[in-house]
């Protein structure tokens, strides 16, 4: 397996090979170092906690059941460009003002049997209840040209702001992709429902239609799910079927201002009890979703019923412990900042039983 990798610099522009239309808003480096150069010596309290996105889309969505004859699979291996998208932020430091975080996003891509990849970032960001606004609507923006859903929307509180400034830059990854690739694959690391702050409905619906008119299609693989059957987990409804296999789910009725843009599957695409929500375009032919499943199955590598493409995207953005001491060093040395340890509490009261801080 052939991994090339192409570096980005804080330059305005940037090419992916074979790819055009890729300007990366200069916006998202200007506010980084600005938020940075007010932070103004206060100390900050170390912090690694990682922020996961909480998935609150499913508790809107009412009953479903499967159809329980299960779609079988056979793989394609048709030369098909395959491209994932997946952004991750962390918390890297609190001061007496905000927070200190890290936001980072990657595209991989395999073409010809290779894979390729761009990470962007890390963006380090200093936020406080003061700037907060100032800088997510600066990105937005930046990002998405849509005025009339910057009148509806206030900003997130500060600390939902790393997940949202990721998926901001999640976001225009997609587009970014679905604008410059033709006849391909992109995979989303989530599910294609909409309707919330972080998933506006107009947002993803111009990635979609983007994708789809240049014959893309976008196939959605959810790590978690909380949608059930019968009490069950979908992803645990297994079938006595040899995968490869797909099993569609029907009957979900979002409740509004929820939006289901996909339908929803379940994916066994190898041997062993692993299974995933895969959400296809809804605007998509019943044979070409089928097609196109197939096709990723004949292009890329798979490992538990996860295609490598996303797995590496995933492994790629995500921040390691030397990189955050690494970016907490950064910090202090060139905005002299006292890095401080404030005692935690939790542990402080309770000792072996205190299970310190928890934040979804």
């Amino acid at each position: 397996m052939v991994i090339e990798q192409y570096t980005i610099t804080t330059t305005p522009k940037y090419n992916f090979p074979h790819l055009i239309d890729t300007t990366l808003p200069q916006r998202l480096i200007e506010l980084s170092l600005h938020s940075l150069k007010h932070v103004q010596n206060p100390p900050f309290q170390l912090n690694q906690q990682t922020f996961q996105q909480a998935n609150s889309l499913e508790d809107h969505i009412q009953t479903l059941q499967p159809k329980l004859q299960p779609i079988p699979l056979k793989p394609k291996p048709q030369e098909t460009m395959v491209a994932a998208v997946d952004t991750s932020s962390i918390k890297i430091g609190e001061t007496s003002t905000g927070i200190l975080i890290a936001v980072r996003g990657a595209n991989v891509w395999k073409q010809n049997k290779s894979y390729r990849y761009i990470r962007l970032g890390p963006f380090l960001f200093h936020i406080t209840e003061e700037n907060k606004k100032e800088v997510y609507n600066a990105l937005r923006r930046a990002y998405f040209n849509s005025p009339h859903e910057h009148d509806r929307q206030s900003s997130p509180n500060l600390l939902q702001m790393p997940t949202r400034i990721a998926n901001l830059l999640e976001r225009w990854l997609q587009k970014m992709f679905s604008k410059t690739i033709s006849n391909g694959l992109i995979l989303f690391d989530g599910s294609l429902t909409s309707g919330i702050a972080d998933t506006p409905t107009q947002r993803m619906t111009e990635i979609l239609t983007t994708a789809r008119k240049r014959n893309n299609v976008v196939l959605a693989f959810s790590k978690m799910t909380s949608l059930r059957f019968n009490g069950y987990l979908i992803t645990d409804v297994l079938l006595k079927y040899k995968p490869p296999y797909m099993l569609e789910m029907t009957g979900l009725k979002p409740k509004p201002p929820i939006v289901l843009l996909g339908d929803v599957y379940v994916a066994r695409l190898t041997k062993g009890n692993y299974a995933f929500r895969l959400d296809i375009d809804k605007e998509v032919s019943h044979e070409h979703r089928i097609e196109a499943v197939e096709k990723l199955l004949g292009t890329d590598l798979f490992s538990q019923s996860y295609p490598e493409t996303l797995r590496l995207a995933h492994i790629l953005c995500t921040f390691t412990a030397n990189e955050v001491i690494a970016m907490q060093h950064f910090i202090a040395h060139r905005y002299g900042l006292k890095i401080i340890n404030r005692p935690d509490m939790h542990r402080l009261l309770f000792g072996p039983f205190g299970k310190g801080e928890r934040r979804s």
